[in-house]
């Protein structure tokens, strides 16, 4: 395994031969109705050799609203949004996930929806990824935007842990620790955001946000979005205002935080 790193940075070569590698669980989000997504993804994991938990996720077409854990009136403030039912289902669904975790006695989740391409070597990621764990909290394996990534720890062949100092949407793949389980299942709680812009907030909680780059997990698939829908649940202009200096408050604080401790990382090779 080649955990070589970029110069600056202290080294993270995993476990001694003592020790026992930190226990996963994977969970894979797919609605009951969703069974061709289930197959495709079964397919997948066979060929990778990988097992997996299913967790049905919560349809939102089945939530009676109002719900305990969405604020409705904060989500289209903050967001100028009205309430899309599928979008509240899957956060919710994602949100299960890392209880499920937090329930459990292992260290980490890796959580998967099922609309993705794995890629051959995914076992090897997981596990170089894993060996570096004590510099994350969350770890970002997909994402649906091109932001520029800033490599940190090397991996093997042309893949890093890196820094993103911009958003960076979609939740599709991911691994967590317990720390950022909780923080889910507590702070995110209720929904007041999309899933995928309020965890790529987690530096707000000291939370330590990283992704591998190049991204080894892709959601470009040939399956439908059940989620993005264009414009159709948007806010008139003169009702989402307030969205924007909310908004600029997210990314001044995103840009500060990360590049903060990448200058750590660069500077003094500080976790």
């Amino acid at each position: 395994m080649n955990m070589a790193l970029h110069s600056g940075v202290e080294r993270a070569d995993g476990f001694a031969a003592s020790e026992q590698a930190p226990s996963l669980r994977t969970f894979l989000i797919n609605l009951d109705r969703a069974e061709s997504r289930l197959e495709a993804m079964q397919r997948q994991f066979q060929q990778l050799g990988m097992g997996f938990e299913r967790v049905a996720a919560i349809d939102g077409a089945m939530i009676d609203l109002p719900h305990a854990h969405y604020d409705e009136a904060a989500f289209r403030r903050l967001h100028g949004r009205l309430t899309n039912p599928a979008e509240v289902g899957c956060y919710l669904s994602h949100v299960a996930c890392a209880q499920k975790l937090l329930d459990s006695t292992e260290a980490f989740a890796l959580i998967l929806e099922d609309d993705l391409t794995l890629p051959g070597d995914l076992p090897v990621v997981i596990a170089e990824a894993l060996a570096a764990h004590a510099h994350w909290d969350v770890l970002r394996l997909s994402t649906v935007n091109s932001g520029r990534k800033f490599p940190i720890v090397a991996m093997s062949g042309d893949r890093a842990l890196a820094i993103a100092l911009t958003r960076e949407k979609g939740s599709g793949a991911y691994l967590i620790n317990r720390h950022a389980a909780e923080w889910i299942c507590t702070r995110l709680v209720p929904m007041r955001l999309p899933y995928d812009i309020a965890f790529d907030l987690e530096f707000f909680a000291g939370l330590r946000g990283m992704f591998i780059s190049p991204e080894p997990i892709s959601q470009e698939t040939d399956f439908p979005s059940d989620i993005q829908q264009g414009g159709k649940f948007r806010l008139p202009l003169q009702q989402r205002l307030g969205v924007y200096p909310f908004r600029a408050v997210l990314e001044i604080g995103r840009v500060a935080s990360r590049a903060w401790r990448l200058g750590k990382y660069r500077l003094i090779g500080v976790r």
